[in-house]
């Protein structure tokens, strides 16, 4: 059984292709801190300073929950395509469903 797979164009006719994506962006470095942040147990495993009662361990790793949200948010504002690209990808997208 024989099945085939349509691809890009291999003729060189790039208008008729969505934009080319690229995650490179140099904003991706900031989810690191998202990450390594909640890693590095020694900077907050101690009771002193508390927050209404809650000892720091605890306030201190819900505080990062709302830092990761903030990353992540600012990380994908910065990163998101452009108006002109995501119309050009939503046109591409209707020519090959009309194929």
């Amino acid at each position: 059984m024989s099945t085939t797979a349509s691809g890009p164009p291999l003729d060189g006719a790039t208008e008729q292709v969505a934009p080319h994506r690229s995650d490179r962006s140099p904003w991706n470095w900031l989810l690191l801190v998202g990450i390594v942040l909640p890693l590095i147990v020694p900077l907050y495993n101690k009771v002193e300073p508390t927050l209404f009662g809650w000892p720091f361990f605890y306030w201190f790793q819900l505080l990062l929950v709302g830092v990761g949200v903030l990353v992540t948010a600012t990380v994908y504002r910065m990163t998101r395509r452009s108006t002109a690209d995501r119309q050009a990808a939503k046109d591409a997208i209707a020519r090959d469903r009309e194929r």
